[in-house]
């Protein structure tokens, strides 16, 4: 008895040691070759995406108006740059790791790093796959440093369209153009990104380009084609013209820096606030030999006048429907 309990307890044993172990995974290829080609592809991809959060806190807080927004967007920029330091270390030819690292070098003054890393994001993607933001913003630097052909050759690569991403280069591309004397094709630029039809809703960006376009017509001294879409303009959006015209003219860098006295006069004068419109027109006046000084100094004369006549209308009595007094008698001697 004792004997068959002992070999029934060696033939369970020995059945528990036939069981067949788990199956082990097999290794998926594409995360071999993901690890051979980019073996820092899962850290360097944690760095973008925070760097990603921080560049979208920076753009919502460049909406606030506040002093402390600038110090605190500034903090998000310098984050973003270091973050996509680390990065380009661990991956030099990630064209992602590049776009972001020339924006945030941009964004604090640092130029030239800015330029080496947005040109080395467009060799790793291509001129025609490198996206609105990359070709966009290398044309504005250009604009910046006083290369107009350079910056033309990089902004004519942004797709025509209204986005958030492309406005801003459309309306340097439009701004560019014109001061080259090319004001037909800086209108065709315009218009061919516009609808056809004007909308129902205005959003901040179709806004600012729809603005940009009444300016061109307004420094082409096309008086009736600039009345027209401010009036478009105005139907729409009514009391909400000034503040939505202002907030995206807040967040547009403008290059030459007195073309935002322009845009800020124009916004004042159809706004009609006379006083700060002329202040914005004499300064760009001052600015120095601009291109359309002399349709700013008309635009001075005008509010001059206007505003000249504005106290000889409040003197002029307004008529009423009450009968004259009655004759005074002449007191008696």
């Amino acid at each position: 008895m004792l004997a068959s309990l002992v070999l029934a307890g060696f033939a369970g044993t020995a059945d528990a040691r036939r069981l067949p172990s788990p199956p082990r995974p097999t290794p998926v290829e594409e995360d071999f070759w993901r690890d051979v080609i980019e073996p820092n592809g899962v850290e360097v991809g944690k760095l973008v995406d925070a760097a990603r959060q921080a560049t979208k806190i920076a753009d919502e807080v460049l909406q606030m108006d506040a002093e402390w927004a600038v110090d605190q967007r500034m903090r998000y920029w310098v984050d973003t740059y270091r973050l996509m330091r680390e990065a380009r270390r661990l991956s030099p030819h990630n064209a992602d790791v590049l776009a972001i690292l020339g924006r945030a070098a941009d964004e604090l003054g640092k130029t030239h790093e800015a330029i080496e890393a947005l040109e080395a994001c467009v060799r790793e993607r291509g001129r025609e796959k490198a996206g609105a933001e990359v070709v966009g913003r290398l044309g504005a630097i250009h604009l910046r440093l006083g290369n107009r052909d350079e910056a033309i050759r990089w902004l004519q690569l942004v797709p025509a369209g209204i986005r958030v991403d492309n406005v801003q280069s459309l309306v340097h591309l439009a701004n560019a153009l014109a001061a080259r004397g090319q004001v037909a094709a800086a209108v065709d630029v315009l218009v061919n990104s516009l609808p056809a039809t004007p909308p129902a809703y205005y959003t901040n960006e179709l806004a600012l380009a729809t603005f940009a376009l009444a300016t061109l017509y307004d420094r082409d001294e096309q008086r009736t084609a600039a009345f027209e879409v401010l009036e478009r303009l105005r139907s729409t959006l009514q009391t909400q013209l000034g503040p939505q015209v202002q907030n995206s003219l807040a967040m547009m860098r403008f290059a030459p820096p007195e073309d935002r006295h322009y845009y800020q006069a124009l916004l004042y004068e159809v706004t009609e606030q006379y006083v700060e419109a002329r202040a914005e027109w004499a300064l760009y006046a001052a600015a120095g030999d601009s291109p359309w000084r002399a349709r700013a100094l008309d635009h001075v004369r005008a509010i001059d006048a206007k505003l000249r006549a504005r106290p000889a209308q409040a003197a002029v009595p307004a008529t009423t429907n009450h009968p004259p007094p009655p004759p005074r008698r002449p007191r008696r001697p």
